[in-house]
Order: structure tokens, then C-alpha cells, then sequence
């Protein structure tokens, strides 16, 4: 199953950071979000396209998880050589990972 199937993304950006939410379509889901997307499955689904740490943040009230990547932007807006710079597509790849 993919992501898509049970949430929604949202993408934003800040230097060379990239900010991506998943956020369930129905909370019963949220729980297997957190259990099959961690951290690590998220960078290696990334890999290649971002080389520092990825942080995970738990918004349980809203049943969202939130992942900040660092060093994922090729340098960030102003640096980058990325057709897409502010990396606003990263959301649409998250949700094609499969769990």
C-alpha cells in the first residue's frame, strides 16, 4: 500500500531544510503511520537527494507526523541548481512510499 492511500502531504522549505507533514485521512490510521514511517525509512526512501539527518515530530492531536531533513535542498533556494528548488515536490514523493 502506498502512502497516499492513507494521507496527505504538505511541503515547505527553509535554506537547505526541507519540512514535509503526513497527515492521516482518518485518524484510526495514525497509528500505523507512526509505526511504519519512521525516520530511517524516510531517508532511505530519500536517499540520494538528502544527506543530513532526518527528524521526526509527533502531532498526535491533529494525527500528523512531521519530518525535517536536513541538507536536502542542494544547498537551498538561492544555491541550488534543482529545477525544483524549494523541493515542493518532496511531499508527493513521500506519499508514493510504500508500507
Amino acid at each position: 500500500m502506498k502512502l497516499w492511500d492513507l494521507a496527505h502531504s504538505r511541503t515547505g522549505d527553509k535554506g537547505n531544510i526541507s519540512n514535509i507533514s503526513l497527515i492521516a485521512y482518518d485518524p484510526k490510521d495514525y497509528e500505523l503511520l507512526k509505526e511504519k514511517v519512521t525516520p530511517e525509512r524516510v531517508k532511505e526512501h530519500f536517499k540520494g537527494m538528502v544527506k543530513g539527518e532526518v527528524v521526526r515530530y509527533e502531532l498526535p492531536n491533529i494525527h500528523a507526523l512531521n519530518f525535517v531533513m536536513y541538507a536536502a535542498l542542494g544547498g537551498g533556494v538561492t544555491r541550488s541548481l534543482s529545477v525544483d528548488m524549494h523541493g515542493k515536490g518532496l511531499s508527493s514523493y513521500l506519499l508514493d512510499m510504500e508500507i
